[in-house]
Formats: structure tokens, sequence, C-alpha cells
């Protein structure tokens, strides 16, 4: 079976994938760009963090500080369930979608088929969010365990470059799963006309770009990131 997809739609899809896939693999794959976001600046920071773990006999901040990361990213995981069974009801009640959808001006009313198209490109969508921040959360989980487990020893720089590395692997699904938020709301746009969804997947791409690589967070971290 074809999908009932018109050549705008496609085009619009084409530019929300390349927006956010592509951007995803070239960021995250390719070292000399990877080096220079805020994530690769806050890897560094949190391997200093490990380090410094060392030499404390009494890491309850640590694991507290560990904590307050679990917990934004088990809030974001909760809510993306709470969002994938939204979907699922407006999957079940397309005409009361649509008549939300016709509210809006110069909206593009869809059909069933189309409607069944866009909303399980949502439910795809934060369905990949839900496993990405889940991964990160048990990662995090590790990570406490890791830094109870570190003697207090200066020199055991092996474990604490260990607890560094899972710590930055959490951090960065978070940051996948956090991206699969933004592009959601991307997508959503496709359901009141493909035009917004192609202007949506821009302004998400710059403000995502602009928070990873230009911003004045981004600056402040890189400077205290240099040895």
């Amino acid at each position: 079976m074809s999908l009932p997809l018109t050549p705008l739609d496609w085009i619009a899809l084409g530019v929300f994938v390349a927006c956010w896939v592509v951007y995803a693999l070239v960021v995250d794959r390719v070292p000399a760009i990877r080096a220079r976001s805020v994530i690769a600046a806050m890897d560094e920071h949190r391997r200093r963090w490990m380090i410094a773990a060392l030499l404390r006999d009494n890491r309850i901040a640590d694991i507290a500080a560990i904590g307050n990361l679990m917990s934004s990213v088990s809030f974001l995981a909760t809510s993306s369930i709470l969002i994938l069974g939204g979907l699922v009801a407006m999957l079940a009640a397309p005409d009361l979608g649509r008549r939300v959808v016709a509210a809006f001006p110069w909206s593009e009313v869809p059909n069933d088929a189309m409607w069944e198209v866009k909303i399980a490109l949502l439910l795809l969508i934060f369905v990949n969010a839900f496993f990405e921040l889940t991964w990160s959360l048990r990662q995090f989980n590790y990570v406490s365990i890791l830094v109870m487990g570190m003697p207090q020893d200066p020199a055991a720089t092996g474990a604490a470059e260990a607890a560094a590395r899972l710590a930055n692997r959490g951090a960065r699904h978070f940051n996948t799963g956090l991206r699969s938020y933004y592009f959601g709301l991307a997508a959503l746009a496709w359901i009141i006309h493909p035009v917004a969804l192609i202007a949506a997947s821009l302004l998400v791409l710059r403000e995502v770009h602009r928070r990873e690589f230009r911003s004045a967070a981004r600056d402040a971290l890189a400077t205290g990131a240099v040895r």
C-alpha cells in the first residue's frame, strides 16, 4: 500500500529528516565538529568531577548530584509515556482531532490515512525519546554505583575515568532524547500543513545549533574546560 503523501508532504518530510537525522549524525559522529559543542565541553567537566571525587571520603554530595541528573531524565521519560498515551488517543479519535486542526487558519485538514501517518510519525519520535531517556537513566544509575565503589586514592584514575565515560554516555543519550522532544514539536506542525513542518524543522534546527555551538552557556563551559 502506497503512502497517501503529496509531493509537498515528501519535501517537508525530507527537510524534517535532514534537519534532525543528518544534523545529529554530523554533530555526534564528526570529531572535529563535536569537539566544539557544549556536550564535548561538559564531557571534560564530568571527567574532572570524577577525578575530584577520588579525594573525598564522604561522597553523599556526589550521589545527590547524580540523583538530580536522574530526576531530570526520569521526568522527561515519564512525560514521553504520557505523550504516547495522548497520541494513541488521537489516533483512535481522528474526527475530533481534525475538527481541532480545522480551527487553525490556513490549515490543511488531513483525511483518515494522512492523519494516521502524521500521528505515527509522532509516535515513532516519542518512542525513540523514551528509549534514549530510559537508557540514559540506567547509565546514571550505574555511575552512582561506580562512584560509591571508587577507592579514596588519587592514583585510582582508572576508576574515575570509567565513571566519567559512563556519565558522558548517559549525558549523550539524554541529549539525544531531548532532541527528540524538540523535533517532536516540529513534527506536530505537520498536522497543520506541510509548509508548517518545513518552517518548524528549520526553526528547531537553528535553535538546537545555537544552544549547542553558539550559546553563552557553551562559551562559559568551553572556557572552563580548557586544561
